[in-house]
């Protein structure tokens, strides 16, 4: 049997790390999506945007960013690309100036029913059973959660 080193004094190549299973594992999916979104002139994140207020339209640019755990200093440039294709439009909220709601237009609307294949396209590539995938969702957000979560305290 190998003897383990210690924890903290592991040498591990980077086919072995789960970080980098992750961090290529969401290349990949990218990959996917790249060929499903050019068509409607859309990248991944703007995908996302969109797909949060296809859900629920006319939302602050915060409720958006804590959507999609992004700062909103990184959201807003990728939002004001979407108003410059004329997809969503960006207004003061009128009951807090200090916040900015992302409304769809009409086009922006009418991009949803031409995206609407998209979710299956994605399933169908992961090339698992639909358990499986619920299943990986399900771990996914468990990890999401616990990563967050150390994010708040303090350095040990």
């Amino acid at each position: 049997m190998t003897e383990q080193p210690e924890a903290g004094n592991r040498s591990m190549a980077v086919e072995e790390m789960l970080c980098f299973d992750l961090y290529s594992t969401h290349h990949a999916v990218g990959q996917v999506y790249k060929p499903l979104l050019a068509p409607l002139g859309l990248t991944y994140p703007q995908y996302l945007v969109l797909t949060i207020l296809w859900a629920s339209d006319n939302l602050t640019v915060g409720a958006i960013s804590e959507r999609l755990y992004l700062e909103s200093s990184t959201l807003t440039p990728l939002i004001k690309r979407l108003e410059t294709q004329d997809l969503v439009t960006r207004k003061r909220d009128a009951a807090d100036e200090r916040k900015v709601r992302v409304t769809l237009t009409g086009k922006g609307a009418e991009l949803h029913q031409a995206a609407r294949h998209i979710p299956d396209c994605i399933m169908e590539a992961f090339g698992l059973p639909l358990a499986d995938l619920v299943k990986l969702h399900d771990v996914l957000g468990t990890v999401r959660a616990a990563l967050l979560s150390r994010q708040t305290e303090p350095a040990q």
